[in-house]
């Protein structure tokens, strides 16, 4: 599988729906990054590289969230930010991912994102509530490498 054919071009207009959807109750940014990595070790090392890359650690409130695949060795991370880490904890990661994980073994990668988006910005609207005068800081587009 190639960052090409992941996701058909009507399945990232999907998930970049579900990611402006979810920031609409959310101060919070979420983006989904795709791309070939060479280095099965140390994916989770190469999501935090391209978190910072796309400067999601610069929001004001530190509650960005990436969804980070590599998708020619079929691995993907999902890293938050200390701000939004703080509130939600290990075990809010690792559902998450256990529920993208269940759908990208079926195939259902747009699904997966989709409901990996939905909880973050579900826990993100909790804890950081969009307010009067809250901004789009990032792009909701799917970057790729």
């Amino acid at each position: 599988m190639t960052v090409e054919s992941f996701l058909t071009s009507e399945e990232e207009l999907q998930v970049v729906d579900t990611i402006r959807i979810a920031e609409k109750m959310t101060s919070g940014e979420i983006r989904v990054h795709l791309e070939d990595f060479e280095n099965p070790s140390s994916t989770f090392e190469r999501a935090k590289e391209v978190f910072h890359y796309l400067k999601m650690d610069n929001t004001e409130a530190h509650n960005g969230v990436i969804i980070y695949v590599a998708v020619n060795l079929k691995q993907f991370v999902i890293y938050g930010d200390h701000g939004i880490h703080k509130k939600v904890g290990d075990s809010f990661w690792q559902s998450t991912r256990d529920e993208i994980q269940a759908k990208f073994k079926e195939g259902e990668f747009a699904i997966g994102l989709s409901n990996g988006i939905k909880e973050v910005g579900r826990v993100l609207q909790e804890y950081f509530p969009w307010e009067h005068g809250d901004t789009n800081e990032l792009s909701d587009e799917i970057s790729k490498a």
